[in-house]
């Protein structure tokens, strides 16, 4: 009797040190809302990002730069984009590729409109196209227009149809994050190939989205916030343009004037004011 009290009482004292012993509940730590996944951006700081944003960039711990590697961000341009796609890769974060079908959940994501250069309509029929063809996944969205898509005749009706389609997106795809670029500039030397009408494209994107939005400066950054200019009309700086001696790394050398791509060692560079623009609108 005495070897059957001492087993069963051996055998409720080892069932007792399991079941005390045994978190069925994982350690996980807790978001705002859950558990933390380390993919949702935060609250974001809306506002403009000028030359101070490499600074910034460059004093964030390299934890905090990770942290934009997590959010499924879209970014799509031509030419000077893929400048500042390849600039980003120089810092350590790369952009892949997505469309239509490919599908931008590793992060941060890029592509080139189809549309061609001069063609800003188009281009933003196909952005908005490809954002919605993604609306359950994409987090942050990054429009960038070409130096050639904004004239003295086309930027009323270019800025219309952008915050249109800004606009219909942030209705469509709830809790959508935007970064605006200002358009990039061309060198000029000797008259004006557009400059002063994508600088007003720049003042009316500040004016009309920084409250709620992050403006990635690219004018300012480019011109030295201004001190690079014809007449009154910024232009493009000297050590940041494509040349024989620093060309684009994807679009070789400039003409004398009238292009903007930039100049590799400037991409890498600027670029770090970009990726701080991302990390704002999802800090």
């Amino acid at each position: 009797m005495k070897k059957l009290i001492l087993s069963a009482l051996l055998l409720c004292f080892l069932g007792c040190s399991k079941s005390a012993n045994e978190d069925p509940t994982p350690n996980v730590p807790e978001g705002p809302s859950g558990p933390a996944t380390g993919t949702d951006p935060g609250k974001g700081q809306p506002g403009i990002v000028g030359t101070d944003g490499i600074t910034a960039w460059e004093q964030l711990s390299s934890s905090e730069k990770d942290r934009i590697k997590g959010w499924n961000t879209i970014f799509m341009h031509q030419s000077v984009g893929a400048d500042l796609e390849d600039g980003s890769s120089a810092n350590g974060f790369r952009f892949e590729y997505f469309d239509m079908n490919e599908k931008p959940n590793k992060g941060l994501s890029g592509n080139v409109f189809s549309a061609s250069n001069g063609m800003p309509m188009d281009k933003i029929a196909e952005f908005k196209k490809n954002a919605l063809a993604h609306a359950s996944i994409i987090k942050i969205a990054i429009f960038k227009f070409g130096y050639a898509d904004i004239t003295d005749d086309n930027v009323n009706e270019v800025k219309v149809a952008y915050k249109t389609m800004i606009d219909d997106l942030r209705n469509q795809i709830p809790g959508l994050r935007f970064v605006h670029v200002t358009p990039p500039l061309v060198y000029i030397a000797t008259k004006d190939e557009g400059n002063a009408a994508k600088m007003n494209m720049a003042q009316w994107m500040k004016d009309t989205f920084k409250d709620k939005d992050v403006i990635f400066d690219l004018e300012a950054i480019e011109s030295n916030n201004g001190s690079c200019k014809l007449g009154s009309v910024w232009t493009i700086c000297d050590e940041y343009r494509s040349t024989a001696s620093c060309p684009s790394k994807g679009q070789g050398v400039d003409a004398p004037e009238g292009q903007g791509h930039l100049c590799e060692k400037a991409a890498t560079r600027i670029s770090k004011a970009f990726l701080m623009s991302i990390y704002n609108i999802g800090k």
